[in-house]
């Protein structure tokens, strides 16, 4: 099979962008490549760094905090309860907001 001139004027620069754009594809997988790479050693390193399991030792002493918070919470209330309750001497109960 011959080629006639006409037909190697368009070949020949259809050969090169076909080459270019394989070169640009291998390029792109190899990049793809890296960046997962890339993303896992991140995701490795946080999971090193961060606590995945608790001890009961750890469970104990979170209940220990959550018991005394619940304790100054009830205090909080009965100091709010109290607070209502308690009367002014001279202040009033009425706001006027029709300025």
């Amino acid at each position: 099979m011959s080629l006639k001139g006409i037909e190697l004027q368009i070949a020949i620069p259809k050969t090169f962008e076909a080459g270019k754009v394989a070169e640009q594809k291998q390029q792109q997988s190899q990049l793809n490549s890296d960046q997962a790479n890339a993303l896992t050693e991140r995701q490795t390193l946080k999971n090193r760094e961060t606590v995945l399991e608790t001890t009961e030792y750890a469970k104990m002493d979170s209940n220990k905090k959550k018991g005394d918070d619940s304790h100054h919470q009830e205090e909080r209330e009965r100091n709010k309860e109290e607070e209502k309750k308690t009367v002014h001497p001279y202040k009033g109960s009425f706001v006027d907001f029709t300025g």
